[in-house]
């Protein structure tokens, strides 16, 4: 089948579920941990030290148990307020399943507008790093959904709060983020309808254009204040290009163990063929005069990309997280539009 028509049904499901979004203390008692990592070890440990007076329930004090990356968790039976504090692919989860949050992450004091659709009647919680704890004490949620990134004392503030529910930040569990979200929105068919979908899709874009772009170099980096970042082939968007596509990974990208900053020498020495350069004017004013800088500076212009005319700036929102379902639908798309000519 054209990946043109199976991307736009991907993008039609996304759209038809936002066009639907219209309209006593508690702890969390997270049990076994087989699988897990240490860090994960290290929190169900803080949670079992947290106290726990009563385990989460509705009003009318019944509960029900999930099962989230290795961990058991108790929650109300019907999930009414959740809340949603420093978890970007937890927003991005709620957006692409048409989940609506009561509570929600702002960046720079106000929603971005790629979450208009889910926040409507939503209210602030605070910015990513900055949960605002009165605030989300005053929404009186049902289930919390903080991250993983959290440290030791934030993570215990929200547990007493309600019940809590760390999204993990690593990209290759992008999938278990989203089921946990359908689970809590009771939007489980959808979930599987999405993931469904995108691994079709996924699959018709390889076909398409991997024996094309055979012996091509393909790259995605992150201008983030005035420095270039690469990440490693399992974070940001790298899984789309190299895991799932199956294209080449550029050394530079092999060799990077977390998000590491590379020099204009360095991106000369991988000249990619095809560059995708993401950055957000929201996080410092100093990105775009980077970007400026960098696309004008003699060694950058003898890049192929550049010589080509195969240079694509922000191609998705640059808030996207990347890792997420509503990121790589987005940017399986976009690789459609720029790669599959």
């Amino acid at each position: 089948m054209n990946t043109k028509w199976m991307l736009a049904g991907l993008m039609a499901i996304l759209m038809v579920m936002l066009a639907a979004c219209g309209s006593g203390n508690k702890t969390i008692e997270p049990t076994g941990a087989s699988g897990s990592s240490q860090t994960e070890q290290s929190q169900s440990e803080q949670a079992n030290t947290s106290s726990q007076n009563e385990s989460g329930a509705d009003e009318g004090g019944e509960t029900r148990t999930i099962e989230y990356l290795g961990q058991t968790y108790t929650i109300p039976a019907k999930v009414q307020k959740l809340v949603i504090a420093g978890a970007m692919e937890a927003m991005e989860d709620a957006a692409a399943l048409g989940v609506h949050p009561a509570g929600a992450i702002s960046v720079g004091g106000s929603f971005p507008e790629m979450f208009a659709a889910i926040t409507a009647d939503a209210v602030s919680i605070g910015e990513k790093q900055q949960p605002n704890f009165e605030t989300i004490l005053g929404l009186k949620p049902d289930v919390i959904l903080g991250s993983t990134k959290f440290t030791a004392e934030v993570q215990e503030k929200l547990r007493k709060i309600a019940p809590t529910i760390l999204v993990s930040h690593i990209a290759t569990d992008w999938e278990a983020n989203l089921r946990l979200m359908g689970e809590l929105g009771s939007k489980q068919q959808e979930a599987e309808a999405i993931l469904a979908q995108y691994k079709q899709d996924a699959e018709a874009m390889q076909a398409s254009i991997k024996e094309k772009l055979q012996g091509k170099r393909v790259a995605a980096v992150r201008i983030r204040g005035t420095q270039m970042y690469v990440y490693p082939p399992d974070v940001y968007f790298n899984p789309v290009l190299y895991d799932e596509i199956g294209l080449e990974v550029p050394a530079q990208v092999a060799a990077a163990k977390t998000q590491e900053a590379i020099s204009v020498e360095q991106l000369a020495e991988m000249n990619p063929d095809y560059l995708f350069i993401q950055f957000a004017t929201s996080e410092s004013g100093e990105t775009e005069q980077a970007y400026n800088g960098l696309k004008n500076n003699a060694i950058i212009q003898n890049i192929t990309a550049f010589k080509q005319d195969q240079v694509y700036v922000n191609v998705v929102d640059p808030l996207l997280e990347g890792g997420p379902a509503f990121s790589r639908i987005k940017f399986l798309a976009s690789l459609q539009q720029h790669l599959d000519k």
